[in-house]
């Protein structure tokens, strides 16, 4: 064990003895100066030096008395200095040390927390989880009681840090955090598993019925938006729930069909799932199609398709939407809304969105070489929207293949904006003035429309297909299309309507002077083979 007081006087000791042979070298300086100083004096008053005429000198001197007692001063104010000094010292030297020790048990004790805690939101992390779950689950084998799983996860998360950057994003963990500590009871454990993902322990619940109670909560709870940057920023969450006994006995598994309830909520219609041994078939192929997607994007596996655009005024088909499509070798067709998701969920959708890009491009030329000037919109995504290198990388595939600007349209959603207005409109600005018509996708299905309206440098509105269908049944959407109609053209942009199936709707579109129709009406979307065989069959010039 550390002796403080035998350490002192180790110190003490040292830095003493050190003191005291610095006076002693004062003291001896000192003797050599009266011994010179009296041999001087001899020889001065009697010009000789003897033994009778030192005695003499220093007898008749006063001078010589005064120098003679500084050896005796230098000795005992050397002693007193260096002790002080040396006691002094030692008590620095000795607080230093425990200030040390002190720093050094707290890097530890941080060093220990660090490992068993997420940095960022200062919850427990994925190895602390564990092992409080494994400690809950012998409880609950000892009492007999139900305990509970819930996976959470941030499905919008990955699209606001993208946007908005690390430092707000893991703003936005934090007030999740908060949020979740809040909500649930003290003796309930929240931990973060990483990235977007929570894992919540509920060690005792009464029944499955209860542990769904708790995860409507927590729902609720993270329902209102965030504050971040001056934006309300949205929460969409999804919820995975296992419980035990009655899906798992051991920790691991517990946590697995978790995580499969949580990818159906994710997939569903519905944001809170309980696992059911029904969804276990569908995990394998989920893991498989992440890396076949990304393989089918570098193999050129993927399929566009093709969607014709009818004028109003002309009754002519100049343009079209450029949809993807996954002929997959093994698991047949896989739809957009089940592939687009997951690339988007992985980061894939930035290399998708390129490919699309580039093989559009590949075949508007195509269509020019036989003589087709088609316009071709393409989608695109968030990620894409606000890298400031994608006007250089758009003008150096459209001179590649030697396509004119006004020949593709690039269309973008609202939400994607409102990720990051002031990013996204000076991206847009660029991409406006190299000539490249844009087009806002799904018109007012998000928010802040009219605010950004005014000031985003666009070509083109396309009104949801959600409204246009249902303008027969319902008033109220046959209002919002007519006043969207008006309101586009007094900003001099021309419109789009989605979703046209039938003749009524398209001629009351018509009325409504919408400049171009887009629908099943008019036509599916078709491969690029079949683009020129439905031109020369279909009722509409081109």
């Amino acid at each position: 064990m550390f002796d403080k007081s035998s350490n002192l006087s180790t110190t003490v000791a040292l830095l003493k003895s050190r003191a005291n042979k610095f006076s002693i070298y004062g003291a001896m300086i000192a003797t050599v100066t009266i011994i010179l100083a009296t041999l001087f004096s001899s020889h001065q008053q009697y010009q000789q030096i003897s033994f009778d005429t030192l005695l003499l000198v220093q007898k008749n001197n006063i001078v010589l008395w005064l120098l003679d007692a500084m050896p005796f001063v230098f000795a005992i104010w050397g002693q007193y200095a260096g002790s002080l000094m040396a006691y002094e010292a030692g008590a620095m030297v000795l607080d230093q040390t425990n200030q040390l020790r002190l720093e050094t048990s707290s890097l530890e004790h941080k060093a220990l927390h660090d490992t068993t805690h997420d940095p960022v939101t200062d919850l427990p992390n994925r190895t602390l989880f564990r092992d409080r779950l494994q400690q809950a689950l012998a409880r609950a084998q000892r009492e007999d009681h139900m305990l509970a799983v819930l996976i959470v996860e941030l499905s919008n998360f990955k699209e606001i840090n993208n946007t908005l950057g690390h430092h707000n994003g893991d703003r936005m963990l934090k007030k999740v955090a908060a949020r979740l500590r809040g909500v649930l009871r003290d003796s309930d454990t929240i931990a973060r598993q990483g990235g977007d993902e929570f894992a919540i322990l509920l060690p005792k619940v009464d029944s499955t019925g209860s542990a769904r109670k708790i995860a409507e909560k927590i729902h609720v709870a993270l329902d209102s938006p965030v504050e971040i940057e001056d934006l309300a920023l949205g929460i969409h969450i999804n919820i995975g729930i296992a419980l035990y006994p009655e899906h798992s006995f051991d920790s691991d598994t517990l946590q697995q069909r978790a995580d499969v309830a949580l990818y159906a909520a994710k997939v569903g219609k519905h944001a809170i799932v309980i696992y059911d041994p029904k969804l276990d078939q569908h995990s394998p192929q989920r893991l498989t199609l992440m890396g076949e997607l990304r393989q089918a994007i570098s193999r050129d596996e993927l399929l566009i398709h093709y969607q014709p655009k009818l004028d109003l005024k002309n009754n002519r088909v100049s343009s079209m939407e450029a949809l993807v499509r996954w002929q997959h070798p093994s698991h047949g067709f896989i739809g957009p809304d089940e592939f687009i998701p997951l690339a988007e969920r992985t980061g894939l959708i930035h290399p998708l969105t390129i490919w699309v890009i580039d093989k559009t491009l590949e075949q508007i030329r195509a269509w020019r070489d036989n003589g087709h000037n088609f316009s071709v919109a393409v989608n695109l995504s968030a990620h894409l929207l606000l890298d400031h290198d994608l006007p250089d990388l758009i003008a150096g595939k459209l001179a590649h293949y030697e396509v004119p600007v006004e020949l593709l349209t690039l269309e973008i959603t609202e939400s994607a904006i409102m990720a990051d207005p002031r990013r996204a409109l000076n991206v847009l600005e660029s991409i406006h003035d190299m000539g490249i018509h844009i087009a806002i996708d799904d018109f007012g299905t998000g928010y802040s429309s009219l605010a950004y309206l005014s000031r985003m440098t666009v070509n083109e509105i396309k009104i949801d297909r959600s409204f246009v269908m249902q303008m027969q049944e319902n008033k109220r959407d046959e209002k919002i299309v007519h006043a969207t109609i008006n309101l586009a053209h007094n900003l001099e942009l021309s419109v789009v309507a989605e979703g046209v199936e039938d003749e009524h709707i398209l001629e009351h579109l018509r009325q409504m002077e919408c400049d171009t129709v887009q629908g099943y009406l008019i036509s599916r979307p078709i491969t690029a083979d079949e683009v020129l065989s439905w031109l020369e069959a279909s009722p509409w010039s081109y």
